[in-house]
C-alpha cells in the first residue's frame, strides 16, 4: 500500500471514528451534561488533529534522518514577504465584504451581518492559528507535496480539496454545531476552491505552513462576518438557497481559477 493511500485511510478511520462518536453523543438526552461535553470536546479535538498526527507518525517511520524535523520546520517558516501575511489574514474578509456589496447590488438590501466584534475575531485568529497545525501539517505539509509528485500541483490542490471537504462530512450531523443541517454541497464547493487557494499560498511562500495556518484560522474566524448558513436548515445533501453562500463560492472560484492557471507548470513541491 502506498504511503499516500495509507495516510488518507488512517486519517479517515481515526477522524471519522471521533467525529461520528461526537455526532452520536450530541443526539442523546444527556448530551448537555458536563461529562459528555468534555468527552465531545476531547473526541472533536483528536479528530481534528488526526491528519497531522498521522502525517508525523508516517514521516517518522520512513527511516530517513531529519524528515520529521523538516516537516515541523515548515510550521515556523516565517521569513516570507509581509504581503503574504496580509493576504492570508484578509482573503476571506475581502471576499465576504465583496459578497455583501454584490448582495446589495442584486437584491437592493444588505445581507445579515455577524455580531462578533472585530477585536474578538482578531484574537480568535491569533489563538487558533496554532490549532490549525493539527490539519495543515497533514494536508499541506505531508499530503500535497506527495500528491504533486504524482499529479502535478494544480490537480493535486483540487483532489486534496475534495478529500478535505469529504473529511468534514460527519460534522454536519453534530447537533448544536455551526454546520449541523447545513448544505454539504455548498460547503464542498467552497472548501475545494479554498484548497486550491491554500495550495497556491503554500507554493508561493516556499512551503510555509505558518502562512497556511494563519489563512486557515482567518477563514474560520471571518467567514461569519456575512454568514452563509441558513437558520433551521435540516437537509445536509440539498443545494443551499443561500445567495450569500453561492456568491462566496463564486468569488472564491474566480480567484482559485487564477491560482490554477498560475500553477499550471508546477509539477512537484518540495
Amino acid at each position: 500500500m502506498g504511503q499516500l493511500t495509507k495516510y488518507f485511510i488512517l486519517c479517515f478511520v481515526f477522524s471519522w471514528t471521533c467525529f461520528i462518536s461526537v455526532a452520536l453523543i450530541s443526539r442523546t438526552s444527556s448530551a448537555a451534561s458536563p461529562e459528555l461535553k468534555a468527552v465531545q470536546y476531547i473526541l472533536g479535538l483528536l479528530g481534528t488533529i488526526a491528519p497531522s498526527l498521522v502525517a508525523l507518525w508516517l514521516t517518522s517511520r520512513t527511516g530517513v534522518p531529519g524528515q520529521t524535523e523538516k516537516l515541523l520546520g515548515k510550521v515556523v517558516k516565517w521569513d516570507v514577504n509581509i504581503k503574504w501575511y496580509f493576504f492570508a489574514a484578509s482573503f476571506m474578509l475581502v471576499v465576504k465584504l465583496s459578497v455583501a456589496a454584490l448582495y446589495k447590488l442584486i437584491t437592493g438590501a444588505w445581507p445579515v451581518f455577524g455580531q462578533e466584534a472585530w477585536l474578538i475575531m482578531l484574537v480568535a485568529i491569533l489563538v487558533s492559528t496554532w490549532v490549525q497545525a493539527g490539519e495543515e501539517i497533514g494536508w499541506r505539509g505531508f499530503a500535497l507535496p506527495r500528491m504533486s509528485a504524482k499529479f502535478g500541483l494544480p490537480v493535486s490542490t483540487l483532489l486534496l480539496g475534495v478529500i478535505w471537504a469529504v473529511w468534514h462530512l460527519p460534522l454536519f450531523f453534530v447537533k448544536g454545531s455551526s454546520t449541523f443541517g447545513q448544505s454539504f454541497p455548498l460547503f464542498f464547493v467552497q472548501v475545494t476552491m479554498m484548497s486550491v487557494v491554500l495550495g497556491w499560498l503554500y507554493w508561493r511562500t516556499g512551503g510555509s505552513l505558518l502562512l497556511t495556518m494563519i489563512m486557515h484560522a482567518a477563514i474560520n474566524n471571518t467567514k461569519d462576518i456575512v454568514p452563509s448558513s441558513v437558520p433551521g436548515a435540516t437537509e445536509v445533501f440539498a443545494l443551499s438557497n443561500s445567495l450569500v453562500g453561492w456568491l462566496t463560492a463564486g468569488l472564491i472560484f474566480i480567484f482559485a481559477s487564477y491560482c490554477l492557471v498560475s500553477m499550471r507548470s508546477v509539477r512537484q513541491l518540495e
